[in-house]
């Protein structure tokens, strides 16, 4: 009976895999790494990313994230594809900041001519700017450094997208954040379908013999797409109102006050402990408002929940692997932000004069520890 119950339904099995027999038979299937450690891992790479402008390193923390997300993404999730759409964008983001420097030009100076533009004359007012003129070795370098570092942070932004599920890191919000976390989800689960909707709809306009490109092709495809994305807009938002979503529970108003001057001075003193950190004279007060600002943040953030009951079904477990993936990110981070203070040179090769970049052994050895959920973790179910 069970075999001719499966023969008729041949995909229960691809969609419900056969758990994890331990302990003489019985056992379950361990649930996915929480998206959060994900998150703070592919946002530590990028705090790594910031502190060089290394094309070495930079492409050693890219060719990283490419080999965990090639080895622990979920293949049949939608999200999972997201890594190649910012990999794009990133290469985008680096050729527009090329162009920028060679049209705009750059205030590195440089001794090696590559090209002499015509330059367009511009009013007094806007000294300071050119439009045209020499373009040098020195500048494209610089800006093609600059370009890589901003180019690495996309893509490791795009890594956490492809590793960790939306609704599952949704679920992991703290009630505060929840509305916010709901709109953000819903913009991330939509952007696939309107990709789907534009290939689908200039598959049919080639089929009939109709232009797909240009002027007229983007009108006769982009206005479709924004009526099936306003259809399903409006159908979403029906769902959730009859489903609760946007109820809110009745606090005091001292809790309100006392949420919001929380949560307010928290985030000031983060953003100044973060400047002082950075900032060459705030070395005084910068450890100190850091930890004081995420405290009171956090503090703010706990009795912002207040406001939003809910309950959470099968909450995802902040286990080991959950901490080996977000300790491997931290400790890149960290040792980077040492190497970055202790041998700057070495991080950010010089470009007046020229000089070949070499690859520094320490740091290169402390990006490769962002390696160690692929080689630890179990792949992710197909």
């Amino acid at each position: 009976m069970r075999e001719r119950h499966g023969a008729g339904r041949p995909g229960l099995v691809e969609r419900f895999p056969a758990p994890l027999k331990e302990h003489g038979g019985r056992g379950r299937v361990k649930p996915p790494v929480h998206p959060g450690a994900w998150w703070l891992w592919s946002l530590c790479l990028g705090v790594a990313a910031s502190r060089t402008t290394n094309p070495l390193v930079l492409a050693l923390l890219v060719t990283v994230t490419a080999y965990v997300v090639a080895v622990c993404r979920s293949r049949s999730a939608p999200w999972s594809r997201s890594y190649a759409a910012f990999a794009r964008l990133a290469l985008a983001v680096l050729l527009v900041r090329l162009a920028f420097t060679v049209l705009l030009g750059s205030p590195v100076p440089g001794a090696h001519t590559l090209v002499t533009l015509p330059e367009v004359p511009l009013p007094h007012w806007a000294q300071g700017i050119r439009l045209g003129g020499r373009v040098t070795a020195e500048a494209l370098v610089f800006a093609l450094y600059d370009g890589l570092r901003i180019a690495t942070l996309l893509i490791c932004v795009g890594a956490a997208n492809a590793l960790a599920s939306p609704a599952r890191l949704l679920k992991s919000l703290p009630g505060a954040l929840y509305e916010l976390g709901v709109a953000v989800v819903v913009a991330l689960t939509f952007a696939p379908h309107l990709v789907a909707d534009v290939q689908r709809l200039r598959a049919a306009r080639r089929l009939r013999g109709r232009p797909d490109s240009g002027v007229r092709g983007l009108l006769q495809v982009g206005l479709p797409v924004l009526e099936g994305a306003l259809e399903r807009s409006v159908a979403l938002a029906a769902a959730m109102d009859a489903r609760g979503y946007g109820r809110s529970a009745d606090v005091p108003d001292r809790v309100r006050r006392t949420t919001a001057v929380l949560t307010l001075g928290g985030l000031l003193g983060i953003c100044v402990g973060t400047y002082g950190l950075l900032g060459a004279e705030g070395g005084g007060y910068g450890p100190a408002l850091l930890p004081a600002g995420v405290v009171a943040a956090l503090a703010g953030l706990r009795l912002g929940g207040r406001r939003s009951p809910r309950t959470r079904y099968r909450p995802d477990p902040w286990d080991a692997r959950a901490w080996l993936v977000s300790g491997s990110g931290a400790a890149v981070a960290a040792l980077l932000t040492l190497a970055s203070v202790g041998d700057p040179d070495a991080l950010h090769p010089g470009v007046v004069p020229l000089v070949a970049p070499t690859l520094p052994l320490w740091p290169a050895a402390a990006v490769l520890l962002g390696l160690l959920p692929a080689l630890v973790l179990p792949k992710e179910p197909s």
